[in-house]
């Protein structure tokens, strides 16, 4: 995204409003921008883990264990696609459009985001967890008690850890839409 060509495209058009500038709509977006990458990326790390944890693991059994690794794997593939398509289809709005109509698509895009964030994610998160669900059994059988206690433990923590963090990210970014919404 070549940033002075959209800030001279957009200083072309902008109005008179201080707070409506294309230097605050880039920011924003770069911010969000910034966001999905990370999220991207640690949402992968997990996939690859999870998937060499599988082989390692589940190569010729398929039984309630392999299906709550796929079950967590699935619900973090599925998250990531859409944060993917999320993010392409914004960039490609962003080049494609002038300023009041990339205002106008932005707020269909954050409903859209709202939408992920309140409605697909807890689904999301709520598979992963189920999936992690299904391993105990076979995490109790497999280990032994201290050693499973702290599975329990620190895998119940990571995901409790884990909410935490989403809903202050999803927090984090209802307030820069509520911020753009505004200017």
């Amino acid at each position: 995204m070549e940033n002075d060509k959209l800030t001279q495209l957009w200083n072309l058009q902008k109005n008179n409003s201080s707070d409506d500038t294309p230097e605050n709509i880039i920011k924003l977006a770069k911010k969000q921008r910034s966001n999905q990458f990370i999220s991207i990326g640690i949402l992968s790390i997990t996939v690859v883990i999870l998937i060499a944890y599988t082989i390692y693991c589940s190569v010729y059994k398929w039984n309630n264990f392999t299906i709550g690794l796929l079950l967590m794997i699935s619900s973090l593939v599925f998250r990531i696609m859409l944060e993917f398509v999320s993010l392409h289809k914004k960039e490609r709005q962003l080049i494609s459009l002038d300023n009041k109509s990339f205002q106008k698509y932005l707020e269909k895009h954050f409903q859209l985001r709202k939408k992920i964030n309140y409605i697909i994610t807890p689904l999301c998160f709520a598979v992963y967890t189920f999936g992690f669900t299904l391993l105990l059994p076979y995490f109790k059988q497999e280990f032994s008690k201290g050693f499973y206690t702290y599975l329990l433990i620190s895998g119940f923590l990571s995901i409790f850890i884990i909410a935490v963090i989403v809903f202050f990210s999803i927090k984090k970014e209802h307030k820069g839409f509520e911020t753009l919404r505004e200017e």
